[in-house]
């Protein structure tokens, strides 16, 4: 079963990278531009099929995909290349890798959205099938060491049935450091956890070990969620971007930045957690990682489609553009680069 997961998993990731080069796919071909070669996974080809002018190929290294248009890597000025188009076409092509990852992390907003989302509310409001939720799990915690994760739902307490943070708040005190037994709710599994609750536990992490909060499901009417989930990307997108500039800000000040780097390895942990957790945590944990993609893919670095476009701003100031030798050094650098800071961040 965890075998089908890890594969399900890696193809959840791999069509990422597909669909984002089928966006740059769709803008050639809008502008008439000749695709010479669509490639899932890197070569040598394991399969080949030329449909039309396109040859569409299956090939052995498991590594992404990509897309080899006519006039890309060399100047060539007639019909249906890529560098016989204006330059403001060329910049849309580009963008169309990264725009494909905003719109399918709407696609995947809108059908959270429609399943259902967890909405926070007060112990106040009485409500019909309101459920206490682990948000946030301490290290070195009672919680910790009986597995408990992020996005599990606490049923019951030491036998008693639970649907308010002070329920849980008020069993756990009459239980200190005696032995409680919790019934967890994770995805679609219901299981049992035995813990002790901290007589003295460390400032602000509480007996258990755990953040909480009261949820209920709000699912959106479809019309609804179609219309709010790109609104929620971008909002999330402004969002992250906030994020990063103020990283940079902290960064000049000399102040910790808060950013971690997670590889593939470790994105791949996450969607599998996300995926014990149900259906939802997992689609908008992949919207996600399809946003911050995006975002990524922006930076002005070459190797990246945020380095194509800033080699077009070049080109645009300049007039012509810059020798083609020397931009392909210059990626093979950074794309070297790129590779070994994934083998770092994999391996630490």
């Amino acid at each position: 079963m965890m075998i089908l997961s890890i594969f399900f998993i890696f193809l959840c990731l791999i069509s990422l990278i597909v669909f984002h080069e089928f966006g740059h796919f769709i803008f050639a071909k809008i502008f008439k531009v000749k695709v010479e070669e669509f490639g899932i996974f890197l070569p040598p080809p394991i399969l080949k099929k030329k449909i039309g002018e396109t040859t569409f190929s299956l090939n052995l290294l498991p590594l992404g995909a990509f897309v080899k248009l006519y006039g890309e890597r060399e100047i060539k000025k007639e019909k249906g290349s890529f560098s016989s188009l204006p330059i403001f076409k060329r910049i849309l092509i580009v963008l169309g890798g990264v725009i494909s990852f905003w719109i399918i992390a709407s696609i995947l907003t809108s059908i959270v959205l429609s399943l259902g989302v967890p909405t926070v509310i007060p112990d106040e409001k009485e409500v019909f099938g309101a459920t206490v939720q682990i948000v946030q799990v301490f290290p070195n915690s009672p919680a910790s060491f009986s597995k408990l994760m992020p996005g599990d739902e606490i049923l019951e307490v030491a036998g008693k049935k639970i649907d308010k943070v002070s329920q849980l708040q008020e069993i756990t005190k009459e239980n200190l450091g005696k032995e409680m037994v919790l019934k967890i709710k994770r995805g679609e599994e219901v299981f049992e956890v035995s813990l002790i609750p901290r007589v003295s536990p460390p400032k602000d992490q509480g007996p258990i070990g755990i953040s909480i909060v009261r949820t209920q499901i709000k699912k959106y009417p479809i019309l609804e969620a179609i219309i709010k989930g790109p609104i929620l990307v971008f909002d999330i997108t402004l969002g992250i971007l906030k994020g990063y500039f103020q990283a940079i800000k902290n960064a000049i000040l000399r102040r910790p930045t808060g950013i971690s780097l997670t590889g593939p390895v470790g994105v791949s942990y996450l969607l599998w957690q996300a995926s014990k957790a149900g259906r939802i945590y997992f689609l908008n944990l992949l919207s996600m990682i399809s946003i911050y993609l995006a975002i990524f893919n922006l930076l002005p670095i070459p190797a990246l489609d945020g380095g194509k476009l800033l080699f077009l701003l070049i080109e645009a100031v300049r007039k012509k553009p810059i020798s083609q030798k020397v931009e392909e050094r210059i990626t093979t650098f950074f794309f070297a680069l790129l590779l070994l800071l994934l083998l770092f961040v994999t391996i630490s």
